[in-house]
């Protein structure tokens, strides 16, 4: 089922079903939903949110041993061609990317991934990245590649580099800047990439009552996946609980729904307030945001 075909933009009250997406430019379905490694989850954790009907998940910055065992079980019971596998790759240097990779798929018991994910390259990598990439698609190590990237104009570019299927991008309702430089670009191509979407919470700051404007409601974590996967460009977006019940509410964005318009132009006022306030505490920019290169909206 392809999200695109089902999804409306942000605000819809159309049926919406986000339990299972086509990912473009791939023969992949995968749940909207992913969850990423980075965050201390247990084992069991990752065969519940599989039993839940979450299935991509991202074995990403940091490579958790629990992680890789929850994923290995579920491998070990059959359940591989029913799960999307990401592992990323930093390494610039191109003879290293094969051990990174073969290193990560040995953790998670897995023969291949379904992406290689090359990560935060903020202008195309060189050709000998890329050859080592596609040389590990070829060889049946992963069946495609995706890229992350902290410059939203770069993506445009990334979308176009031969064998690059795939694109994971920094949207949340703090920094909806995607919306103009990368979402329209990236729809206006013959074939569009999948997308996904990351820091969704940005790093826990919408869903701070410390930083939630007066007067108005801290959205819930689910409030930030659904304000990501209610934007009809976005096929999966990524969470990163460290426990059970923060795992529980990520899970519950997908029955939750999309945001109406009210609930829509609520998170964009917080984020906004978020931003504003990250500014002021920094003299200009967060320090986060100057490393992520987002000072723009």
């Amino acid at each position: 089922m392809n999200h695109d075909e089902n999804a409306a933009p942000s605000g819809s009250q159309h049926a919406f079903h986000w339990s299972r997406v086509a990912l473009p430019r791939t023969q992949l379905v995968s749940s909207a939903l992913g969850l990423g490694s980075s965050f201390g989850l247990a084992a069991a954790d990752i065969e519940h949110a599989f039993a839940r009907g979450l299935d991509y998940f991202y074995f990403g910055s940091a490579r958790r041993p629990a992680f890789g065992r929850g994923v290995r079980a579920l491998c070990k019971q059959g359940q591989r061609e029913r799960m999307v596998l990401v592992v990323q790759s930093y390494t610039r240097a191109a003879g290293l990317m094969r051990r990174s990779l073969e290193s990560g798929l040995r953790s998670l018991g897995a023969d291949y991934a379904d992406f290689l994910l090359l990560g935060w390259w903020n202008e195309p990598p060189p050709e000998r990245i890329m050859d080592a990439a596609r040389a590990l698609r070829d060889a049946g190590r992963c069946k495609h590649i995706m890229i992350s990237c902290h410059n939203r104009l770069a993506f445009e570019r990334h979308a176009k580099t031969p064998g690059i299927d795939a694109v994971m991008v920094r949207y949340n309702a703090s920094h909806p800047g995607a919306e103009h430089e990368v979402f329209p670009q990236l729809a206006a191509l013959a074939e569009p990439p999948a997308v996904m979407a990351y820091t969704a919470t940005r790093w826990g700051d919408l869903i701070n009552p410390a930083l939630t404007p007066e007067g108005e409601p801290t959205p819930r974590a689910s409030d930030c996946y659904r304000f990501a996967l209610s934007n009809p460009a976005v096929q999966v977006c990524m969470a990163g609980p460290s426990d059970r019940a923060q795992l529980d509410e990520a899970l519950a964005a997908l029955e939750r729904g999309p945001l109406t318009p009210e609930e829509d132009a609520w998170m964009r006022r917080v984020g906004a307030a978020v931003k504003k306030h990250a500014r002021a505490h920094s003299g200009s920019v967060s320090l986060v945001d100057k490393l992520m290169g987002a000072h723009s909206s």
